[in-house]
């Protein structure tokens, strides 16, 4: 069957019009989705799998929009969510569709809240911390109309203490629900995937698409000093401990002037803050390679032409979306995250992903340096910096699993590489 007969005359010639032919994910998803049956689709970051998820539903409920709450969309992260609703204003306005979309998470006003109750959109977009929050409130009124239920990003928490309690709140909304409500689990660099089917589903049938292509990677694991066994230097009263970090800092700031876009992945808000501050000083000229976060309270003014910013969980949503616009639009060259651009947050064109520490697991390290070249059939380049010597060992597995197409890596004793 031809995918795009599925849809409408006027969604078929929407995406003919913008889009050169279906990606796998939407071949293979588009006819899984139509037999009404609960739907897993496997496919790597930047292979079209969200509008594969999102296209059948819109195209479904644009004859009839504003008769109440009837499409819910979950992703673990606020920022995804925020990206997602934007995404989402081509296709509607390119089919001149009144169906109404709405936000709600941590960051919504209360006002926003209020007027949803009054007047539901016919989309809602929502974490699944605030699903919960829904099913425990005088607004689980709006939940009843739900007939498709699209779960994003299920690898960021199937397994995870988060996850269980987004199963719950599944079994409650179907519990609520006045109808069936079909499932479309939407996942990337996971498996078995036998195993994410039975999440998303909660163990009734399901139908795996599995549209998983190995992506094309350029990946280094770089040591910037030359011995890491000593990282030390002698000096006269001894032998003194040496940060690794004053290697580091210029390796960092020569990737980023010799690409147009760069993310640096870092493992907790405050390295992200510290890493991004000390990039602006050494580009503009200013300090030593110290170790991160020794700079001087001086040095807390940004420098005349910022290089990196930080982009984390913590930032308000406002922030997080005026950082993500300037590296799109180039007036930045860097961004220096945490797992808050680990998921399918559209960032433009991405040309390096540098990962300071093993990122601990293959599928984390997949999903991260996909980042880069972020279309179905570029080249992901990326780079791992790692900063002592069970590090560096942990990242030449996990790299090497990376190139393998492993996407999942057994626990190995000694070295702490995480289950993918």
């Amino acid at each position: 069957m031809e995918p795009l007969s599925l849809f409408r005359p006027e969604t078929r010639a929407w995406f003919e019009r913008n889009f050169a032919a279906p990606t796998p994910a939407q071949d293979k998803g588009w006819p899984a989705i139509a037999g009404g049956g609960h739907v897993l689709i496997q496919a790597p970051t930047g292979s079209g799998k969200t509008l594969a998820a999102f296209l059948s539903a819109i195209d479904r409920l644009t004859a009839e929009p504003g008769a109440g709450l009837r499409l819910l969309y979950v992703s673990p992260l606020k920022a995804l969510n925020y990206d997602v609703e934007r995404n989402l204003r081509g296709p509607l306005a390119g089919l001149r569709s009144e169906l109404r979309v709405a936000v709600r998470t941590g960051d919504t006003p209360q006002k926003e809240r209020a007027a949803m109750l009054r007047e539901p959109p016919d989309i809602l977009i929502t974490t699944p911390e605030s699903l919960f929050l829904l099913l425990t409130s005088r607004a689980r009124e709006l939940l009843r109309g739900v007939d498709t239920l699209i779960l994003d990003e299920v690898h960021a928490v199937a397994g995870t203490k988060r996850g269980a309690h987004l199963a719950l709140s599944v079994e409650r909304l179907e519990a609520l629900a006045a109808q069936p409500v079909q499932r479309i689990g939407l996942s990337a660099t996971q498996r078995p995937l036998e195993e994410i089917g039975r999440f998303v589903s909660g163990g009734r049938p399901i139908e795996l698409v599995d549209a998983g292509v190995a992506k094309e990677l350029d990946l280094e694991v770089v040591v910037p000093v030359e011995d890491m066994r000593e990282p030390g230097e002698v000096r006269e009263e001894g032998w003194e401990p040496r940060s690794i970090w004053p290697s580091i800092y210029p390796a960092l700031v020569e990737l980023v002037r010799a690409h147009r876009s760069t993310i640096v992945f870092v493992n907790n808000r405050r390295l992200a803050e510290r890493l991004a501050l000390r990039l602006n000083e050494l580009a503009a000229g200013g300090g030593d390679a110290g170790e991160a976060g020794t700079a001087s309270s001086a040095s807390s003014q940004a420098p005349p032409r910022e290089i990196a910013r930080a982009h984390h969980g913590s930032l308000a949503r406002e922030q997080r979306l005026i950082v993500e616009e300037d590296l799109k639009a180039g007036r930045i060259p860097c961004l220096v995250a945490t797992s808050s651009l680990e998921l399918g947050i559209d960032m433009g064109a991405v040309d390096l992903v540098v990962q300071v520490e093993s990122p601990k697991s293959v599928a984390r390290g997949l999903q991260r340096i996909g980042r880069a070249g972020h279309e179905l059939h570029a080249v992901s380049k990326g780079r791992i910096f790692p900063k002592f010597r069970a590090d560096l060992l942990e990242s030449a597995v996990v790299a090497r699993a990376m190139r393998a197409g492993e996407m999942a890596l057994p626990s190995a004793p000694g070295l702490g590489v995480a289950a993918a």
